[in-house]
């Protein structure tokens, strides 16, 4: 059985406006190691598009390759450096840093303090405080608590003496490993995913529309299913205060 691993397993791309970043993927990581060519299609050798409203002392990074699209808001103290485009009535709050490589969508939410880096956030994905997205896909709906990381480089990941290069990303899924061919990937979240306060997804993390993660979790890398929730247990002990 072939695991369930294509972006329509994850998204559904019949509304989406990007939706031909995935055009001829198999895995729906393959998009990544693509987005920056993407990007430079899109909106390179443009400069400074904007046809939304940016507060003058945001930062557009100069000569870089940046869209902001009608509708859109970028706050004060926002930092962008392309290439980046900034969908329709998207929103980018007070203190984000947008650090290249930034697809987001249609209505997507980068709040404050949020980092992104070479990663996809389709329509209506929020990242709205104290984020980290790292080389990750955040499908339509998605949401992140507070605090959560979407982690996109393993603490094993040493560089090879000879080569200089870090090991990929392999991923077993039941009885079959995926090689990634990634040394960096942080988490693909399906259409609807919540995610909990500070919980971490470690790189590799793959999770199916409409799940749910409890907070504070540490979740390891692998599939997981659509529709189910992923539930933190802990125990408490109460002493007398003397």
């Amino acid at each position: 059985m072939t695991a369930p691993l294509s972006p329509s397993d994850f998204f559904d791309l019949s509304q989406e406006p990007r939706a031909d970043i995935f055009d001829g993927v198999l895995y729906a990581w393959e998009a990544l190691p693509r987005l920056n060519a993407y990007l430079q299609r899109l909106v390179g050798g443009k400069g400074h598009q904007v046809f939304g409203t940016v507060a003058a002392d945001a930062f557009l990074a100069p000569g870089d390759d940046i869209f902001i699209g009608p509708g859109a808001v970028v706050e004060p103290g926002a930092f962008i450096a392309g290439p980046a485009y900034i969908g329709p009535d998207a929103h980018v709050r007070h203190g984000a840093y947008i650090r290249s490589n930034a697809l987001i969508g249609a209505g997507a939410l980068v709040g404050h303090a949020t980092e992104i880096k070479n990663s996809i956030l389709l329509s209506g994905a929020f990242a709205p405080h104290f984020n980290y997205v790292g080389d990750s896909i955040l499908g339509r709906g998605v949401n992140l608590g507070a605090g959560v990381k979407l982690s996109n480089l393993t603490v094993v990941s040493v560089r090879d003496p000879a080569t200089g290069r870090r090991p990929t990303l392999q991923i077993r899924i039941e009885n079959e490993l995926f090689d990634t061919g990634l040394t960096k990937l942080g988490a693909i979240l399906g259409d609807g995913v919540q995610i909990g306060c500070n919980s971490v997804l470690n790189p590799g993390a793959l999770i199916g529309p409409r799940s749910l993660v409890y907070a504070n979790a540490s979740l390891p890398k692998g599939y997981y299913p659509p529709d189910i929730i992923i539930k933190l247990r802990q125990t408490f002990e109460y002493a007398e205060r003397l």
